[in-house]
């Protein structure tokens, strides 16, 4: 039986709103991966990135998700480009089943467009930056992602159904997946 759901997705697409709706609807844990780096860092993410950069971050992200690899029943929000790391990819592959929660470009950046605690946007918030510059960048980070977020065992489209719809569609889709024979 499997152990754990992964939710991956960009960021903004739901991982962190849908997963402690959709483990209670199950009857599971919930666990969110940037939260659990924070604590243990004792720092906010864009301040980790900041003072220690991207690679120092993505490690600990590694280290962490190791950790939670073991757990059994727990739903666990990542980060949006911890799947990228092939390390990562595998170890989620081993221990449970992903759902990518996926948004589009412009969903995404009206989610994001005023957002300070985002690394990689920030710089484009302060500087006012134009629509278009956002979409570009998101788009380019959509696309280095994808070959990733496509291998997931369900991809679900957040963009503009309600939450509650959403939580409803995945709980069927999960509760298929957990007794599917492997």
């Amino acid at each position: 039986m499997m152990k754990l759901i992964y939710l991956t997705g960009f960021m903004t697409c739901g991982k962190s709103t849908l997963g402690p709706i959709l483990a209670n609807t199950l009857g599971w844990n919930f666990v969110d991966l940037d939260e659990l780096i924070k604590e243990n860092e004792k720092m906010d993410i864009s301040e980790i990135f900041a003072q220690k950069g991207e690679d120092y971050f993505r490690n600990i992200e590694t280290e962490i998700l190791k950790s939670v690899s073991g757990k059994n029943g727990y739903i666990i929000a990542l980060g949006g480009g911890t799947i990228v790391k092939e390390e990562n990819f595998e170890i989620m592959r081993k221990t449970g089943k992903i759902i990518y929660l996926r948004a589009s470009a412009e969903v995404i950046y009206n989610r994001i467009k005023t957002k300070l605690d985002r690394p990689i946007f920030k710089d484009l918030v302060l500087a006012g930056s134009p629509k278009n510059d956002f979409i570009e960048r998101i788009e380019s980070l959509l696309n280095e992602r994808k070959k990733y977020y496509e291998q997931a065992d369900l991809i679900v489209n957040t963009s503009s159904d309600p939450l509650g719809t959403i939580v409803d569609q995945l709980s069927k889709k999960i509760a298929r997946l957990i007794y599917e024979k492997n």
